[in-house]
């Protein structure tokens, strides 16, 4: 008797799903600078700081918002830390604040 071909072959393995495409990763977006999320504009801040800096606007619109607060309850640092923040934005010497 001559073997059943069928049965002397293996059986065929089930044929695999398709692999999905595996997403290259990303690269993750640079840091925000600590002063807050992106560049800050320079004319914004410096028109808060002339007008709004004694309240602490010009610190808050900067994203340093615990300074913010103190300069607010300070009313500016009684005028002295109005003057500091003033200069320190004109010459864009702020630190942890990256202007557009």
């Amino acid at each position: 008797m001559v073997p059943d071909e069928q049965a002397a072959e293996p059986a065929e393995a089930p044929a695999e799903p398709a692999a999905e495409p595996v997403a290259e990763p990303t690269a993750a977006p640079a840091a925000a600078p600590e002063g807050g999320s992106g560049k800050k504009n320079f004319l914004v801040a410096l028109l808060l700081s002339i007008f709004l800096g004694s309240l602490g606007i010009d610190r808050f619109y900067l994203g340093k918002i615990g300074t913010g607060i103190l300069k607010l309850i300070l009313l500016g640092g009684f005028g002295i830390w109005w003057l500091i923040d003033l200069i320190l934005i004109a010459t864009k010497k702020m630190p942890g604040v990256e202007w557009e």
